[in-house]
């Protein structure tokens, strides 16, 4: 079900998008397709897990097999064990595909879209750094270098030395400023007098911060779970919002699991027996309060990314109250049905 949904919704992507990739390669094409189909894989398997329930327990009770399981003793907390741990390993998978580069699939489908394959570059980026302030002309995420990066240590209003260098290499935890100089300021009751330069072959700075890390910064662009808590603590040493960062690691890890309380929320309400209700009604409603909560859902990521509200009210809030539910039928609802 998941493939197929998935398929559809990037096939119906790309040829509302054909006039845009009308100058791309036949590779460039496939490879959109084949990313936009990872985003709606990400996008749309808590869908697919609540249709998956709706439909089998559909086909359970339209044969009398759940009211058959009923009879032989099984209670409602054993047959919905199975569906709760289907649904809890698909999301473990797709938790840690967000650690991958899977989580950077639409970032890479527009950059084809907009014709930019290889155009990740970001020019002129400034921000804080610890007690320092930090400007690159250019960074290359890609190759993993900046061009012409200059560092302000600033303190009382006065500064206190630059250091600048005409490139930068990401060594795998911080950058290394190669064929840097080292300007310090000498001041004399408040005013500059005069400053010291010195030449360096290489300054380690800027340690954590990654390249994709950095353009995200600048541009607002999604991360991998991994890279999103690396910010977050970034930017939590250097007291700065980090609202977005946060409803990313929440629309990635917390928000899914909504489809697994309402699994067991949509269980727990359905009819047993076919003859109690009309089976076109049950599935008709209980598609439409799929499609809803997921909805409302998609609607509360944006607004937390927004930092219009807090993640933790526009979306921890709201998954902690449908598990409060489900966990309420779970211990609460009728144990056995004679």
């Amino acid at each position: 079900m998941l493939l197929g949904l998935s398929l559809a919704f990037s096939i119906i992507d790309f040829f509302q998008h054909m006039s845009a990739l009308s100058s791309a390669t036949i590779s460039s094409k496939v490879l959109y397709v084949f990313y936009i189909w990872q985003e709606a894989l990400k996008l749309l398997y808590p869908l697919a897990l609540i249709f998956a329930l709706i439909i089998t327990q559909i086909s359970l009770v339209k044969h009398n097999n759940l009211s058959a399981l009923y009879a032989f003793g099984y209670n409602k907390k054993d047959i919905i064990k199975p569906f709760v741990l289907v649904a809890s390993l698909v999301y473990v998978v797709f938790a840690l595909l967000s650690t991958t580069e899977f989580a950077y699939a639409k970032e890479k489908a527009y950059a084809i879209l907009k014709n930019k394959v290889y155009d990740y570059n970001v020019n002129d980026i400034f921000f804080k750094y610890q007690d320092t302030f930090v400007y690159m002309q250019r960074l290359y995420p890609v190759e993993k270098t900046i061009e012409n990066v200059t560092i302000f240590k600033v303190k009382d209003k006065k500064v206190l030395y630059t250091i600048h260098a005409p490139y930068a290499i990401y060594n795998g935890t911080s950058w290394e400023a190669k064929d840097a100089t080292l300007k310090t300021h000498n001041y004399v009751n408040g005013k500059l007098q005069s400053y010291t330069k010195e030449h360096k072959d290489s300054i380690e700075t800027l340690k954590g911060y990654k390249p994709k890390i950095i353009r995200s910064i600048y541009e607002g662009e999604s991360l991998s779970t991994l890279d999103a808590y690396n910010t977050y603590k970034l930017l939590s040493k250097e007291h700065i919002n980090t609202d977005k960062i946060k409803a990313t690691l929440y629309s990635s890890l917390i928000v899914p699991l909504f489809a697994i309380a309402l699994i067991m929320i949509l269980f727990f309400k359905m009819p047993y027996l076919s003859r109690m209700s009309n089976q076109g009604l049950v599935i008709a409603s209980s598609l439409g309060v799929t499609f809803v909560v997921w909805g409302i859902f998609y609607g509360l990521i944006q607004i937390a990314s927004s930092s219009s509200i807090s993640s933790e009210v526009a979306l921890l809030m709201p998954v902690s109250l449908l598990w409060i539910y489900a966990i309420y039928l779970y211990f609460f609802s009728e144990k056995k049905i004679a």
